[in-house]
């Protein structure tokens, strides 16, 4: 379906509006002029940013649904109420990948960002570029920018979006510039096999004018692209990397020639990956050297990406989303070398089938840590599975502690951190809300 065929519609109702794509696609209806509301299972900062801009959200599945276009988000179960009935009814029923694909093909220059890893910080680092130049763009992004948030429009010439490699659904997107920043196995209940996810990656870098890919990851860099980047390899490398605390400055090589200097705001190498495959974006797409690095250095983080939410018992407590194992050994790497005493890790497992079919990788990932917390699994959208529960997790760990709910965790921490210690709370579910809530909870005390 095509954007003027949705603006036809009376109004469209998002099934699932607090999820953070979710309701930067609902702003970014309204912003064009499209009466929209919906509901989500529970409240949220997001559905209380809706509410702010004027847009209705009900919680729970008894409101009825009076728009004949329906929005819906990959989490929501077929069985859910409003969605049978909408369907019952005839309605038209559009899925948020369907509805990406639509609202980006309004643009004349589409970015989107795919990968494993990466694509939040790199997606707002591109917009920093567009909005520190003055140009015409509108973002879509799957986390919190520190400072733009997960939606900001500024313009229609230039979208930027994360592409989700999650039900192929990036498969909707067709780009002037497909970013692929790497192609690790994390959607395991998708993809049964590695070359069943390069062959979707493949696909996605294929519907672009040109492909951008990582040159230093293996499956990446087989791809057909017409720009490469990476540390050691590709043709936008880094050079003479420094470290401040695991803040980054690198030099910019182009085909072997140096550029320009950068220096990061944000912690961790992994960041340097990030700058790189937004510059090749940004050189692509027109802009030069210096205009680039000033909106790379005007990037300060993301909410969840090492962010250090409060003290807990006197020491630093710090969220990150890592839900992978290599994204879990890269964020326990930069907090060691920027800290004196032990790193006291907190994990929830994000679903039950990655769990269980990367549970060796979890395990060598988190085995050095010292006494490390497995919080209760996330499930998402899945049934128990003993054999990819935390439970399990915590069981091949010796030095775990398995724990399942915020008091206990609370109480375990208190008992067992000391001076000089670090906390790391680890996961891309809940557990981020449940250690801001026990932070909330000391400051009321």
């Amino acid at each position: 379906m095509k954007f003027s065929e949705i603006a036809v519609f009376s109004g469209v109702y998002f099934i699932g509006i607090g999820g953070v794509s979710m309701s930067a696609l609902a702003l970014c209806l309204s912003d064009r002029g499209i009466r929209v509301r919906g509901s989500d299972a529970q409240e949220s900062v997001f559905t209380r940013k809706l509410r702010q801009r004027g847009i209705p959200v009900h919680i729970g599945e008894d409101e009825t649904v009076s728009e004949e276009l329906v929005v819906v988000t990959g989490a929501i179960l077929p069985e859910h109420r409003q969605l049978s009935e909408a369907r019952r009814q005839g309605k038209t029923v559009l899925s948020r990948a369907e509805l990406l694909g639509a609202v980006a093909g309004e643009f004349g220059h589409v970015v989107s960002v795919a990968g494993c890893h990466g694509k939040t910080t790199t997606s707002c680092m591109l917009a920093h570029i567009l909005k520190s130049n003055a140009r015409k763009f509108t973002c879509h992004i799957g986390g919190e920018d520190l400072d733009l948030g997960n939606y900001d429009s500024e313009g229609e010439e230039f979208f930027v979006t994360e592409a989700c490699e999650f039900k192929r659904s990036f498969l909707a997107l067709e780009s002037e510039i497909a970013v692929v920043l790497n192609c690790d196995r994390d959607h395991t209940d998708c993809y049964r096999t590695k070359e069943e996810l390069l062959e979707a990656y493949r696909e996605f870098a294929g519907k672009s004018q040109r492909a951008v890919v990582n040159a230093d990851d293996v499956g990446a860099r087989a791809i057909p692209h017409v720009l490469s980047f990476g540390v050691h390899n590709g043709d936008i490398r880094a050079t003479s990397l420094r470290s401040d605390r695991e803040v980054y400055s690198f030099t910019v090589e182009e085909k072997g020639i140096p550029v320009v200097r950068i220096r990061l705001n944000a912690i961790g190498v992994y960041n340097v990956m990030n700058a790189l495959a937004a510059y090749a974006c940004a050189r692509l797409l027109g802009l030069s050297a210096e205009e680039i690095k000033r909106g790379i250095e005007d990037f300060h983080g993301v909410k969840r990406r090492f962010e250090r939410v409060g003290t807990f018992a006197g020491v630093p407590l710090i969220c990150d989303y890592a839900h992978h194992p290599r994204e879990i050994a890269a964020t326990l790497y930069t907090a060691r070398r920027i800290t004196e005493g032990r790193v006291r890790v907190v994990f929830q497992p994000h679903t039950y089938t990655r769990t269980r079919d990367l549970m060796d990788e979890f395990v060598e990932a988190l085995k050095d840590a010292s006494a490390p917390v497995i919080y209760a699994t996330y499930a998402a959208r899945e049934p128990y599975d003993f054999e990819g529960s935390a439970v399990r997790l915590a069981g091949r760990l010796p030095s775990a502690v398995y724990v399942s709910s915020p008091d206990r965790l609370r109480l375990y921490l208190e008992r067992t951190v000391r001076p000089k210690d670090t906390v790391l709370v680890l996961g891309a579910g809940n557990i981020y809300d449940i250690a801001k809530s026990i932070l909330d909870e000391l400051n009321d005390g």
